[in-house]
């Protein structure tokens, strides 16, 4: 019996390697006729970070698509009517924001001599935009005053470390070594970035009209949110009389020692004296005041030393005072807070198991959900009557949707960015599933089916697993998942234990024990797709990125099932992480104790420690300049893999940071190398039978 069904199995997959072959070759050519393989992915544009305009007539947003020729993104900004008529194009650029009488916009793209300025351009006026800066860094998170005279910006201002010594003159003529990069700080390096001198950002303003911009903070502080291992955003606000700025930041201590720690700060523009508004000890940011001045609304979590913890809703009176717990009960994250013009109403977005909804919160009315449904919502902009948000969902890459302010069910689509791309594809169909794990966990997750799926037949699965870990797989357009279900897979992703937008408990689930019950997730989702009965169990395979090759590489370290691996940038030897990444404080809250004290835990889970039992052909993909999972870790597997015999390889991708895919050609390059790897080594007949 058991050879008749192995048989049976290897039929069906040399029939299905012909099919992958076909497909392989001809998304070489830019897809294969009627199906979303790798080529069409350079075809793809997304509306991103939309603004609508003061009076709620017109919206400017980021344009987003491949740079076939320069193998980057690139973007520009686009704006239409709230009709979805007069659809044009603007300029080179990213970023725009309204000035407050929606006459002009500022937004930053590439300017002279070098590197991101700042632009205006204005509406009605005849001519190109005006730069308006010519900085020595780049600005970032633009705001108009109020009055529309002044644009605040944030920048990086250099504090480099410095050590002399009285090294003699070199010789007329000799060329002798740079000296040393020198540091005594924690954070030294940062992926994207490489080895970075120590900096401060500050915040200034500049005229309107151009002019020499004044820097309004000093100091090491930093303003922004000062985690400095992995966030990067900076929210900051005018208040209505121009006067102040609201900001998170840190200046209580050292930043570079800070784990968690931000609060809101009142930051005086004249000045640039700084009181602290949030006064207990935690993760105080996203601070958002309303247009009429009087409350500020603001997400946060007392100190606390779990690897995850939701950031609830707050507000508080413009002078820091009657500090109010606004979400009780609501156990999901608010995020892009923006107010109504009236003030009433605060409007935000959560993650909730796979969708991203947008949410109202009202003094008189608490907190509710305005839509439904499985999509994706970000970056919402309101108006008196209207909110424009960025729309996506699996069958729909991201586009511009205007809802009824009132009536949020009632809504129009401004953009249809890829409707002729998508034109006569046959898309992937997408089943939504629940499961039981260990402990009665009930877990998400979603089967991905080819076009054209036959029940009838067995088809290779690809379990993809998202990295974080505190992250979450949602119900967006993939282009990944497409190529591999266009290439005949079925594609198995879900949120475990420690993701995001299950709550507090379900995303600290992990604490102290990662991998963990996250693992026992992985295989009971295996377990529930095989009973439908269409899979071929010889011709399965596992992948992840991140943290998804965190728990890859475990998995193969503890199963046997799965065909082959594709493990991609991954940790797998805890202490050693620790000393290499560019977030030390975030590795070490994993574990209980430092390793020096009691490595143990450190030692059990790291995925190193389990490589002899490791038996399936592993394909290792890291970034040549990763300074997040640094490709170290891909190294000291590989090597472990190969003095044991495994059937391993190993691909270092020039130029990339963490991740395979910042650059368009390497994202396909990632596509079909796996697909490649997972053609070589199809069958697992020696592997056990599924548990």
């Amino acid at each position: 019996m058991v050879i008749g069904i192995r048989l049976v199995a290897c039929s069906v997959l040399n029939a299905l390697a012909l099919f992958c072959a076909s497909a392989y070759a001809d998304a070489n050519h830019g897809g294969a006729a009627g199906q979303f393989t790798v080529g069409r992915y350079l075809d793809l544009q997304t509306a991103e970070d939309p603004q609508i305009s003061p009076d709620g007539t017109q919206i400017v947003y980021t344009r987003s698509m491949v740079n076939r020729q320069e193998d980057k993104m690139q973007t520009a900004v686009w704006i239409v009517d709230a009709d979805g008529q007069h659809h044009r194009f603007l300029a080179t650029g990213n970023g725009p924001m309204w000035a407050p009488d929606g006459k002009s916009i500022a937004y930053l793209a590439e300017g002279e001599p070098k590197g991101v300025q700042i632009f205006v351009l204005h509406l009605s006026v005849p001519g190109p935009a005006t730069q308006l800066t010519s900085l020595p860094q780049a600005p970032a998170n633009l705001h108009w005053s109020p009055d529309g005279r002044r644009i605040g910006f944030t920048m990086e201002v250099p504090d480099p470390e410095k050590w002399s010594v009285d090294l003699p003159a070199a010789p007329e003529g000799a060329k002798w070594a740079s000296a040393p990069f020198y540091t005594e700080s924690l954070h030294y390096r940062r992926d994207g970035v490489g080895l970075n001198e120590r900096a401060s950002r500050q915040l200034f303003i500049i005229a309107a009209d151009g002019g020499a911009p004044r820097q309004v903070t000093t100091g090491s502080w930093r303003i922004g949110e000062t985690v400095l291992e992995y966030i990067d955003t900076v929210n900051w606000g005018f208040t209505p009389d121009g006067r102040s700025a609201i900001a998170e930041g840190f200046r209580e201590g050292d930043a570079d020692r800070n784990d968690q720690d931000c609060y809101i700060y009142s930051v005086d523009l004249e000045t640039g004296a700084t009181t602290r508004l949030t006064t207990t000890p935690g993760g105080w940011r996203e601070p958002a005041m309303s247009p009429d001045g009087k409350t500020i609304a603001y997400v946060g979590f007392v100190r606390n030393g779990d690897s995850y913890r939701i950031s609830d809703l707050w507000t508080m009176s413009a002078d820091g005072s009657n500090a109010t717990l606004r979400s009780a009960g609501f156990d999901r994250e608010p995020q892009s807070l923006t107010w109504a013009p009236d003030s009433s109403t605060l409007y935000f977005t959560a993650e909730d198991r796979g969708s991203v909804h947008l949410y109202s919160w009202s003094a008189h009315g608490g907190v509710k959900q305005l839509t439904q449904g499985a999509e994706v919502l970000r970056s919402p902009s309101a108006s008196a009557k209207s909110i424009v948000v960025a729309r996506s969902d699996f069958d729909s890459p991201q586009d511009l949707q205007l809802l009824n302010a009132r009536e949020p069910k009632n809504s129009q689509r401004l953009t249809h960015l890829d409707d002729e791309l998508l034109r006569g594809i046959s898309l992937a169909k997408e089943q939504e599933i629940w499961f039981e794990s260990s402990g009665g966990a009930r877990i998400q997750g979603w089967l991905v089916k080819p076009p054209g799926f036959d029940p009838n037949r067995h088809y290779p699965l690809l379990l993809e697993i998202h990295g974080g870990p505190h992250g979450m797989y949602n119900v967006g357009f993939n282009p990944s998942f497409e190529n591999f279900a266009a290439n005949g897979y079925l594609v198995l992703y879900l949120n475990p234990r420690g993701s995001t937008g299950y709550g507090n408990e379900f995303g600290n689930a992990i604490a102290k024990h990662y991998p963990g019950p996250d693992y026992d997730d992985l295989m009971a989702a295996t377990d529930a797709v095989i009973k439908e009965g269409s899979v071929d169990q010889s011709h399965m395979f596992v992948a992840g990125c991140s943290g998804g090759g965190v728990l890859s590489s475990w998995v193969i370290g503890h199963t046997n099932r799965f065909a082959a691996a594709a493990v991609r940038c991954p940790v797998i030897d805890w202490i050693s992480m620790a000393g290499e990444t560019d977030i030390p404080y975030f590795t070490y809250r994993f574990f209980k104790k430092p390793y020096w004290e009691d490595p143990s835990d450190w030692l059990e889970e790291s995925s190193l420690m389990h490589v002899g039992a490791v038996k399936t052909p592993t394909l290792l993909m890291t970034g040549e300049l990763d300074r997040r999972t640094p490709i170290a870790q891909t190294e000291e597997f590989y090597a472990a893999l190969k003095y044991r015999g495994v059937p391993a390889a190993l691909l270092r991708f020039d130029g990339e940071y963490h991740g395979t895919g910042r650059k368009p050609s390497n994202w396909m390059r990632t596509q079909l190398y796996m697909l490649n790897w997972f053609r070589r080594f199809g069958g697992n007949a020696d592997g056990p039978p599924p548990s």
